[in-house]
């Protein structure tokens, strides 16, 4: 192995035992392809599958350039690609989905970006193929939320396969928030990002990991971790309900006044239930947004690791006498 590749390829892997020997057969020939000095680290993230036996004799394999990280549990893809990243010894790190969604072939396209000068480089699918319609419809909307709320622009932050240059990479190392979004944190300290056209296939097999909780959670758990807009917009949006409901409340007395006895018994009902049952559900809607806020700050003041890891497999680098490895494995991160 080279002990100074140019790149390193990341791949968090989690029940992916149908896909991976098609990984294998595609991802080496394209690295191959690109005539520079790589690395690839997958990270088994608590697989119940065959997955950690296939990684483990592909390492075999091509013990030259590849290096597996082995979870102790599910810590979840944020977290393995986090390991990885404290793992990588390359100029640049190129993140990969294992499904094969995004093809190995396009990564060509990445580097060429960042050769011209950007040290972050994003990824748009040209065309998703075997996503669902809602999918793509909740990405469109959470996008435009995302957006206005913390100012970050990711066309397409559904999209796994980026570059990030080693300067973003050891920033990224050196925060401690237990929970954020990788793609958002790199664009926060980048400073030339740029994205990229790339191609988009169905999976290979298997099925996807992420169902439609689990985005809306990754979507509020970035924008309550990148932006206090939120808590703000609720706060004016509270205050607008107040002087919303007195103005109203002040047009129905002079409404009632004017009336009959059995249309004032009506409106006398509606406001009451209808403005009731509203207003019970902005307060159960801020509790929630401010649990939110309070529970991120709950989750980092226990400060418990963010992965454990059982062991790392790789080829035993050959330093010179009292030289150390600079990505040596830990056990805790």
């Amino acid at each position: 192995m080279s002990h100074h590749p140019t790149l390193s390829v990341v791949i968090p892997v989690y029940n992916e035992e149908a896909v991976l020997t098609e990984l294998f057969a595609r991802l080496y020939p394209a690295l191959d392809a690109l005539n520079t000095a790589y690395e690839v680290i997958f990270i088994n993230d608590g697989s119940r599958d065959r997955s950690p036996a296939l990684l483990l004799d592909q390492q075999n394999k091509r013990p030259d350039v590849t290096r597996v990280i082995l979870f102790s549990g599910n810590f979840g893809q944020h977290s393995a690609i986090l390991a990885g990243f404290a793992h990588v010894r390359g100029e640049i790190a190129v993140t990969l989905d294992a499904d094969l969604q995004n093809p190995p072939e396009e990564i060509h396209k990445l580097l060429a970006a960042y050769r011209e000068g950007h040290d972050y480089v994003g990824s748009i699918r040209d065309m998703r193929r075997g996503d669902a319609w809602w999918r793509g419809a909740a990405s469109k909307l959470l996008n435009r939320i995302r957006e206005k709320t913390t100012r970050i622009k990711m066309t397409d932050q559904g999209c796994m396969l980026r570059a990030y240059s080693r300067r973003i990479v050891e920033l990224i190392n050196q925060t401690r928030e237990v929970r954020t979004f990788i793609p958002a944190l790199a664009y926060t300290f980048a400073m030339n990002p740029t994205e990229v056209v790339v191609a988009h296939a169905e999976r290979a097999a298997g099925e996807s990991k992420y169902s439609f909780y689990q985005l809306l959670r990754l979507n509020f758990d970035l924008m309550t971790g990148f932006s206090l807009v939120p808590l703000q917009m609720f706060s004016l949006l509270g205050m607008l309900v107040a002087v919303g409901s007195a103005l109203t409340y002040l047009a129905l007395m002079v409404y009632r006044m004017t009336t009959l006895p059995m249309r004032e018994a009506l409106l006398a009902m509606l406001d009451r239930d209808i403005l009731e049952f509203f207003l019970i559900g902005m307060v159960l809607f801020g509790l929630g947004l401010v649990g939110e806020y309070v529970g991120r700050i709950y989750l980092q003041v226990r400060d418990r690791p963010r992965y454990v890891i059982d062991r790392v497999v790789e080829q035993a680098p050959a330093f010179p006498a009292g030289a150390s490895d600079i990505a040596s494995a830990r056990n805790l991160a």
